[in-house]
């Protein structure tokens, strides 16, 4: 007969929203922007960062963060839209190389973004932004404030 798992409390979860990593700080800096947005609107006090490669923290260090604060689950979300190497090889081999440092502590890798009834209305908010700021003249988005790639080109002949 198997017992169901232990029920874990918000209190003692702790979240890894991990994205690929940039050598662009820029990018890494919005990407700390969407963790500031998931802690508003969650109740998981242990939220960490992490990037697959080219920039620190890395999962093993999230996942050592989260355990510091008293995590005895770590989720580790990845911040992807759709399934691919990353979420169900390379992921999930950084997560178990990470636990090996803590036995004591489940984890579970979700599933990436995918599809959701908001994607929709995400795409179209960004695609009407970018519309405004090239035919009217609005001040670009944050995503392209600095280098401005937001530009309707001439049609080739």
């Amino acid at each position: 007969m198997s017992t169901s798992p232990r029920v874990i409390p918000p209190a003692e979860t702790g979240v890894i929203v991990v994205d690929h990593g940039s050598r662009r700080s820029e990018s890494n800096e919005m990407f700390l922007e969407v963790l500031a947005a998931f802690r508003q609107t969650t109740d998981y006090p242990i939220v960490e960062p992490a990037h697959m490669e080219l920039a620190e923290p890395s999962i093993e260090t999230a996942f050592a963060r989260c355990v510091q604060q008293g995590a005895k689950l770590v989720v580790i979300h990845p911040y992807f839209l759709l399934p691919g190497r990353h979420w169900d090889q390379d992921i999930p081999a950084l997560a178990a190389q990470a636990a090996q440092n803590h036995p004591q502590v489940r984890y579970l890798v979700t599933a990436p973004l995918g599809v959701h009834p908001l994607m929709g209305q995400i795409m179209a908010e960004r695609i009407e932004g970018c519309l405004r700021h090239t035919q009217q003249g609005t001040e670009s988005c944050a995503l392209c404030r600095g280098t401005d790639p937001c530009e309707i080109l001439p049609a080739t002949s």
